[in-house]
């Protein structure tokens, strides 16, 4: 009789929690983790219901964005939060902190001098940068700067990109415009019609307080 399926979120990453659904007989007879883990993905061994590779990142992810247990040390903690694009980043502000996820914002606004603008922001690496109390409290707001990983000035058409502590831009490739993060060599695509890419999501933001903002939110895989 195959065994109940374990919980997914108690696993540190995809490998093991398809091993957990291989028992001792099976690894007598396979004698390869690595075929175990393939025959039970594909449904062959384990417990016939077993979760994609995507569908167990998604949920992984989601588990990190609601995680409760916020520390004091975070400018969201205890603030009132009115709008959209607040509350979703105070809800990643923990998990960039600590590195369990590198996020990339989007933003399309206006600046101080009512010049339109928009750049891809290294959520992360602002925060270390940056004072959040000020853009949490409302008496800021994060806006686009020339020193973020892309940016462009619709009204004077002027471009600019910049590699970060966290991600290193690829602006010359045929998709588009690519970032690679320099944890996991990974690659995130910020064309809203193609694939964001492996372990990443690309989240719109109803806000009141931009014309446009996307969270791109990308988990760091692990060496396993």
């Amino acid at each position: 009789m195959a065994a109940a399926a374990p919980p997914a979120l108690s696993f540190r990453t995809y490998e093991e929690y398809l091993e957990s659904q291989l028992t001792a007989l099976d690894m007598y007879y396979l004698e390869s983790e690595e075929v175990g883990r393939q025959l039970v993905e594909l449904g062959f061994r384990g417990s016939g219901n077993v979760l994609q590779r995507e569908e167990f990142e998604a949920r992984a992810l989601a588990a990190e964005l609601t995680a409760v247990a916020p520390q004091k040390s975070l400018a969201s903690v205890g603030k009132e939060l009115k709008d959209n694009f607040l509350r979703a980043l105070a809800e990643r502000e923990e998990a960039n902190c600590t590195g369990k996820i590198s996020s990339i914002i989007f933003i399309h606004d206006r600046n101080s001098h009512r010049q339109e603008v928009s750049a891809y922001i290294d959520y992360a690496h602002r925060l270390t940068t940056d004072d959040f109390e000020v853009y949490f409290s409302g008496k800021k707001r994060l806006l686009p700067r020339n020193t973020d990983l892309s940016f462009y000035n619709w009204d004077r058409n002027v471009s600019t990109s910049n590699s970060s502590p966290n991600y290193e831009v690829i602006a010359e490739d045929a998709s588009g415009l690519l970032f690679k993060n320099k944890s996991d060599r990974k690659i995130i695509n910020v064309d809203p019609k193609g694939y964001p890419g492996d372990n990443t999501t690309r989240t719109p933001v109803e806000t009141d307080l931009y014309f446009h903002v996307v969270f791109y939110d990308h988990i760091i895989r692990r060496g396993t």
